[in-house]
């Protein structure tokens, strides 16, 4: 067997792998959107180090997915305080989906993005504007911003946007811009029950609505 049969066969081995370890829960959507993005051909070129751009577009990918699962892993004590944890969402329309959607024991509905950026530079707020080091990343809080308006419109109450950046550090410990607050990843359930504290939902409880009506992904 030529050294090409054998690349060829590594890599149809791994995109099998890759199908039987798919699962639903944090995440998956984004390892689903990776694996999109990684045919057989992009596989090959990684093998011999060939970069091409859905390469690094699956390899972001995999960054927010693995940015999810944590996120979902320091959440699960919440479910045990009686949270309702909701992880990969679909939104009712279109192909978005919440990556995490919580409501306290009070009924105070959260929508949380997980995001998992390069630590090699910081994350600031300047002149009204999102900055990862000189990079203008603005319009990446677009997608909760549209995700906190539909969960409003489907549940009828309030929702609060909140951000968990794994990776970046947040100059000044945390951010907020346009009323969405940026916190550290490991400092989201501090701000998670402190939000719970401090806001109270009033008539039924949203939580098995929320499940019922947002399916997941």
């Amino acid at each position: 067997m030529t050294l090409a049969h054998v690349v060829v066969v590594a890599v149809a081995v791994a995109w099998c792998l890759q199908r039987l370890r798919r699962r639903p829960g944090a995440g998956s959507s984004a390892a689903a959107r990776a694996r999109r993005l990684r045919s057989p051909l992009v596989r090959l070129a990684d093998l011999v180090g060939i970069q091409t751009a859905r390469g690094r577009q699956a390899n972001q990918w995999d960054a927010g997915a693995a940015g999810e699962k944590a996120t979902a892993a320091r959440l699960k004590p919440l479910a045990r305080e009686g949270w309702t944890v909701l992880h990969d969402r679909a939104l009712p329309t279109g192909n978005a989906n919440v990556d995490h959607l919580l409501v306290s024991p009070g009924g105070v509905v959260i929508v949380l993005d997980s995001k998992k950026w390069s630590a090699r530079w910081p994350l600031t707020v300047q002149s009204g504007r999102l900055m990862h080091g000189d990079r203008d990343v603005t319009r990446w809080l677009n997608g909760i911003r549209h995700e906190a308006r539909t969960v409003t419109r489907v549940l009828g109450g309030p929702v609060i946007p909140l951000v968990s950046m794994e990776g970046a550090q947040l100059v000044g410990g945390e951010l907020v811009l346009d009323g969405i607050r940026i916190v550290p990843a490991d400092r989201t359930v501090p701000a998670l029950r402190s939000l719970a504290r401090r806001h109270r939902a009033v008539g039924e409880h949203p939580g098995p609505r929320a499940a019922r009506l947002f399916r997941r992904k």
